[in-house]
């Protein structure tokens, strides 16, 4: 008798499912644009026999103070911003006075009278006899 050689089949496997492809359009974008801006030259000068229109200066109600020393002008504010910037600066800082000499006398005050009740209340002070 023969051997009979063993023999395999392999397996069928279901047809794969068609995908489509999906476009995508190419993006688009409205590119943003503007009007040229023209300036004028920086020697522009009116024209002989016109005058010059008067300029309007605008009041910012700042001052300006130079140091001599250094030739630099400072900006000082209207006296009314000064006023209210001094006159809070100097209710804080004696307010900030006033109640740092209050709670150290408080705490001077309180200080004894604190320890002898906690004395009295501890239980761990008390001896036994």
């Amino acid at each position: 008798m023969e051997p009979q050689i063993p023999s395999w089949k392999l397996p069928t496997f279901p047809s794969p499912n068609k995908i489509e492809t999906i476009s995508i359009p190419l993006p688009t974008a409205d590119v943003p644009f503007y009007k040229p801006l023209v300036v004028p030259p920086s020697d522009l000068r009116e024209p002989e026999g016109v005058e010059a229109e008067a300029k309007e200066e605008v009041d910012t109600g700042i001052r300006n103070v130079n140091i001599p020393i250094i030739d630099f002008d400072v900006p000082l504010p209207e006296n009314e911003i000064l006023i209210t910037a001094s006159t809070t600066a100097v209710v804080s800082v004696a307010a900030t006075l006033t109640a740092t000499a209050a709670f150290k006398w408080v705490v001077t005050a309180m200080k004894p009278i604190l320890k002898t009740a906690w004395k009295k209340i501890s239980p761990s002070n008390q001896k036994v006899s």
